[in-house]
C-alpha cells in the first residue's frame, strides 16, 4: 500500500511573494497561510490557529500569483521538506481556490 502525504486546509492567504522561476525555468510562488478554527478533539472543541508556509510551482504558482493578499482560499497538497537539508515543513500546493 502506497504512502498516503495529502493535506486540505481552508486559510488566509497572508503573504504571497512575487512570481519567479527555479533553475529549471519552473514558476514558483512562496506564501504564508493562517488558518482558524474550532476543531473536535477528545470529546471537546479545541480551538486551533496555525501559520504554514507554502509554495507552488507551475500552473498553480500562476494561479496564486493573481490571488491578492488577504483572500480565503481553499488548498490541497502534500507535505515535504522546506529546504532539502532542513527539517522543517513546508505545504507543497497542488490547487488552491478563494473561497
Amino acid at each position: 500500500m502506497p504512502a498516503i502525504n495529502r493535506f486540505a486546509l481552508d486559510a488566509i492567504l497572508t503573504e504571497r511573494g512575487d512570481l519567479r522561476h527555479t533553475p529549471g525555468g519552473v514558476p514558483a510562488v512562496d506564501c504564508q497561510l493562517v488558518h482558524r478554527s474550532m476543531q473536535p478533539e477528545a470529546g471537546g472543541e479545541r480551538r486551533v490557529e496555525c501559520e504554514v508556509h507554502a509554495v507552488a510551482f507551475g500552473d498553480v504558482a500562476h494561479h496564486l500569483a493573481r490571488i491578492a493578499e488577504g483572500a480565503s482560499v481553499h488548498c490541497e497538497g502534500f507535505v515535504a521538506r522546506r529546504y532539502r537539508t532542513g527539517t522543517s515543513i513546508a505545504l507543497h500546493l497542488t490547487s488552491i481556490e478563494q473561497n
